[in-house]
């Protein structure tokens, strides 16, 4: 497993796949942290957990689908197992925004922001976890590892992020960040809430991919 972690680590990096979506979050913790020093950190989480929900998924449909056929069949044949390719490419995905993440929770400590506190910084890092968490999960099952043709791919990708972005009420992208900019409740008393949405974007991970697995192994 970290052998494969490593190799899609290089895939990622050769490829440079990866630098779309990385620089739209970087690109957004410029317009969304820019008053990171002196603004309270809540709210800015809020279009920050949305757009690593948007990044991840990005990001985890073209690392899926980073090798061509022949490529991707050599090292299934190589780890024995299909499943471990995805789950490295979870792997991958989550560390990658684990330092993005990084980056922008400690920017209002760098910068001098003396009502950040301990509590801001764990509620930030659950929504962003959560964000990160429900990208992969959509991103997986949205490859072209089960739609083959490109445009479909595409278009159930943008359905479903649109789709968990936009509905009211729909958990846990939509909610999380609805509660993180409503400016009368506490950032202690968001921690609960937060730790189910991200249960809930862990269950729904491991399904997905338990879903994709079994059906590219039907189609392998």
């Amino acid at each position: 497993m970290i052998a494969l972690v490593r190799y899609t680590v290089a895939v990622m990096v050769h490829s440079q796949r990866y630098l779309p979506p990385v620089l739209l979050f970087v690109i957004c913790i410029g317009t969304f942290a820019h008053d990171a020093g002196v603004e309270p950190m809540v709210p800015i989480f809020a279009p920050m957990t949305a757009v690593a929900f948007v990044c991840a998924a990005w990001l985890t449909v073209v690392l899926v689908t980073a090798e061509d056929p022949v490529q991707r069949a050599i090292t299934t044949v190589n780890a024995g197992r299909s499943w471990p390719q995805l789950a490295a490419v979870a792997v991958v995905v989550l560390a990658t925004f684990a330092v993005l993440s990084a980056v922008l929770l400690t920017l209002p400590f760098v910068l001098g922001n003396r009502a950040y506190g301990p509590v801001d910084l764990i509620v930030g890092a659950a929504a962003l976890l959560t964000g990160a968490c429900f990208g992969i999960a959509i991103g997986m099952p949205t490859s072209r590892l089960v739609f083959r043709r490109q445009g479909y791919a595409l278009l159930a990708t943008l359905v479903l992020i649109m789709t968990f972005l936009l509905v009211r009420g729909l958990p846990p992208v939509n909610t999380l960040v609805m509660l993180l900019t409503e400016e009368r409740t506490e950032p202690a008393d968001m921690l609960l809430p937060e730790l189910a949405y991200l249960a809930l974007a862990v269950a729904v991970l491991a399904g997905s991919l338990a879903a994709t697995q079994a059906i590219v192994s039907r189609r392998d």
